[in-house]
This record gives C-alpha cells, structure tokens and sequence, in this order.
C-alpha cells in the first residue's frame, strides 16, 4: 500500500483549536466493524458502550513542560528546545531550532527573564540532527523545567507568542496521569471524567494502565513513497502485572480488552508480538508499525480519535477496522468523509470514535 492511500482532504476548520466545554462533551463515532455501520453519539453514552467485565485500558503518561526557550551563553543567538527523553538523570536527547548553528561543546541557557536560570551543554549530535544535553544541578533540573517551560502543544494547534493558556495546562492532560515523561498528549484519554471512569468502575468495566512515554515522532510526517518501508520511531513503554493479570482474565472469560488511545494498542499488541504466548509484564522500547493486514492478539475494542492524513495513526485504525484485512482503509476514509460532512471536530482536542 502507498502513503497516498491514506490521504484525505481536511477542511482547516475542522481542526480544533481548543477542547470541548466539559471533557465528556465531546462528540463519539461508533464503528462497527462487522457491519460498517456508524453511529453518531456523545462521548458520556461511552458508559453504555462498555460492559461488565471488559478491561480498560489507558496510557497514565503525563506531558511535560518539554519546551523551553534560551539562548547561547557565548554569543546572543536564540535557541528553543525541545526535550525527547532522559537517558540518564541529567541527560536529555532533545530537538533544538535553529539546529544547524548549535553543536557539541555550546553552553545553552533558559529562564532568565523567569530569574531561575537552567544551563546545559550540549555533548552530541546524532544524524538525525537530535542533540544530547547534560543539565547543571540536575537535582534541581525537574523543579525549574516547571517553572519555566512550556507545554508541548502540537503544530496545527495555533497559539499567539504567549504560548499555551492555562485552560491548555489542565485541558492537555488526563484526569489519571501520573507517569510524567511524554511531549504529547496519549489524546483518546482526554475526554473522560472522574465521573465517567467511577460510573464505569460501579458497572464492573475494569480499569487498567500501561505508561507509554509519547515522543515528537508522533508529529513526524511519514517520508516513505510505501506504506512498508516508513521506520517508525521508538517510544518507552512500561506493562505492569496487574494490568497483565486483567487481560488474561478478560480473555480467559470472553470478555474485552478496550485499547484507550493508539498509544495502548501500540503496549499490548508489542508485548504480544514478541511471544507466541501469553503477554508477559515488563518495560522495554517499541518501534511497532501497526498497518493493513495485521492480526490483533490483544485489543477487542479501541477508542481513538481522528487523525492527520497519511500518519502513521491512520494506518494502524485503519488495521484494526478489518483485523487482517486491507478493507479498513477503505471503511476509516469513509467515516472520516461523514465526519466532516456532520461537523465533527479533528486531531488532539477534536472528538472521538469507538470501533467495536
């Protein structure tokens, strides 16, 4: 199959630029995928949706304050960076503008008009133009990246030269993060309430975590012509027991297993993959590129939302709309045109879609 494949035409105001009133007021398309009939609902019916004994299952990764603006110690150029991922306390693989005028050795420094000023050295560059940093003080690293930096938001969400507001530092968040370590939202999880998720509990839905840190890469277009040869980029992931233990049970008694974002889905069906049998707890990275044909070995059920054109998040919906076929393609792109057509709103702060 061909990137192209997956492209579509977006009218630019159905993007969203800002979240929903309340959380769970959003709007939710239900596929199903025997019959391709959809559904048009409220996010809230999600309670309706879900049964006893299904397990739910949600990234608990919090976004951090990953953007911080500086400039050179040595000279007056400007710098922004972007933090990735700590390899080690301390030390952070970032992506950093403008690229090409910092290299290994240049001291950076951030938070002088905040008066908390946090300085690093950049150590080294790899190919993809990513910079490795070493912070100064770094016991104090976390309580300044706080104070001064910013929230992530994702390129098509516009904001002035203030940056995010504060309806974004709570809105861009899950109610159950508590994982902190992602520079984007795991955004199928934005919608639901405390309310929702202890009405689900007293219904007897399960509720379950794994932490997959969300990386850049999610915004990165897909450079390949074909859709096989796209390298997907690697995340961090950690699956606890007792997550593990509730999805053997679910299966065991026929019950579901509900994926809450292609963040989850991306956890289980790459801890399945890697065994013919039983997934297994732990931590480790993943680099799974789920796309038409693929063979689901965990996930029954997935909550999602719509997605940029011709991304990789398109490709793996698109996957689990005819598991092991090539139809779901076909079957997303034409939900995707009724959603426009019925005002639905798209990406991050956009609105929902439960294929069953």
């Amino acid at each position: 199959m061909r990137v192209a494949d997956f492209d579509f035409e977006l009218p630019p105001d159905r993007i969203a630029q800002a979240p929903s009133p309340e959380r769970d007021g959003s709007r939710l398309m239900v596929l199903d995928r025997l019959s391709g009939v959809n559904r048009h609902q409220k996010f809230s019916d999600i309670v309706n949706l879900l049964h006893e004994g299904d397990v739910l299952v949600m990234n608990d990764s919090k976004v951090i304050p990953a953007r911080l603006l500086g400039r050179k110690v040595d000279s007056p150029g400007q710098v922004e960076l972007l933090l990735l991922e700590e390899v080690q306390p301390g030390r952070w693989w970032s992506m950093v503008r403008p690229g090409k005028r910092v290299r290994p050795g240049m001291r950076l420094r951030f938070g002088e008009e905040q008066n908390r000023v946090l300085t690093c050295e950049v150590l080294e560059k790899n190919a993809e133009g990513h910079v490795l940093v070493e912070w100064e003080s770094p016991d104090t690293f976390w309580e300044g990246l706080l104070q001064m930096g910013r929230l992530p938001l994702p390129p098509y969400i516009e904001r002035n030269e203030a940056g995010p507001t504060a309806q974004d530092a709570s809105r861009y968040q899950t109610v159950y993060c508590r994982q902190a370590g992602s520079v984007a939202a795991p955004t199928a999880g934005l919608h639901f309430t405390e309310t929702v998720l202890r009405t689900l509990e007293a219904k007897g839905v399960r509720l379950r975590y794994v932490t997959l840190h969300v990386g850049a890469g999610t915004f990165l277009p897909v450079k390949a012509e074909v859709v096989s040869e796209h390298t997907m980029h690697e995340e961090r992931y950690q699956l606890g027991s007792d997550t593990v233990q509730a999805i053997q049970e679910a299966k065991a008694s026929g019950r579901r297993v509900v994926a809450v974002g292609t963040t989850t889905m991306r956890v289980l069906e790459s801890v399945a993959a890697r065994s013919e049998g039983p997934i297994e707890p732990g931590t480790g990275k993943t680099r799974i590129f789920i796309h038409p044909p693929y063979r689901f070995r965990v996930v029954d059920a997935l909550l999602t939302n719509f997605h940029l054109p011709k991304s990789t998040l398109l490709m793996l919906v698109s996957a689990f709309a005819d598991p092991g076929g090539v139809r779901g393609r076909e079957r997303i792109l034409g939900a995707y045109d009724e959603a426009i057509r019925e005002g639905y709103r798209f990406f991050s702060y956009g609105d929902a879609m439960f294929l069953q």
